[in-house]
């Protein structure tokens, strides 16, 4: 039974972003948050939480193509284990969106409406996270930004993200 009100969004929880080793885009501080993110969506339970993925899309164009230049290991397909969602949280939204850019508000505008009471965590704070973050907030939407839940791609960039999130209060709450 769901013991907290509105939505949960987990960002981008994937293997491409869960271990420096083995992804160039993985985050040092995946492995701790990962059971906070478990927590929450216990907290929130499946109707109520959603799951992204970010999966490259070389057909945006514009400054993505450059972007692809430097990342080339990212141009997999979708289905590649390289984008899946990590074991761990596989299972945990009644919803998975996928979307070809770091910020996920735009696949998430219908599903949560511009009103929402949102709890946000995921990966990585400094990129995809604010991303999704900053829209959402100028659409409308309170967000609860658990810090816990989140990994940067270093401890510095966490923190300055944190930090410039949190010059978004009330809109933007991070606990």
């Amino acid at each position: 039974m769901p013991t907290r009100d509105g939505w949960l969004v987990i960002v981008d929880p994937q293997v491409v972003f869960a271990d420096p080793a083995a992804s160039p885009w993985g985050s040092p501080l995946f492995a701790d948050a990962v059971p906070h993110m478990v927590a929450l969506a216990r907290e929130f339970g499946p109707d109520r939480t959603v799951v992204t993925r970010f999966v490259a899309d070389p057909s945006l164009g514009g400054s993505w193509e450059p972007y692809y230049d430097e990342w080339p290991f990212a141009l997999v397909p979708g289905d590649d284990p390289l984008y899946a969602v990590v074991p761990e949280l596989d299972d945990v939204g009644g919803q998975v969106v996928t979307a070809g850019t770091f910020g996920k508000w735009p696949v998430l505008a219908d599903l949560v409406g511009p009103e929402a009471r949102v709890t946000l965590a995921g990966v990585a704070t400094d990129c995809c996270v604010i991303s999704t973050a900053l829209p959402m907030a100028d659409a409308g939407v309170t967000i609860e930004l658990v810090a816990d839940a989140c990994a940067g791609s270093t401890q510095e960039s966490h923190e300055h993200a944190l930090a410039t999130m949190a010059l978004f209060g009330p809109q933007i709450t991070i606990t």
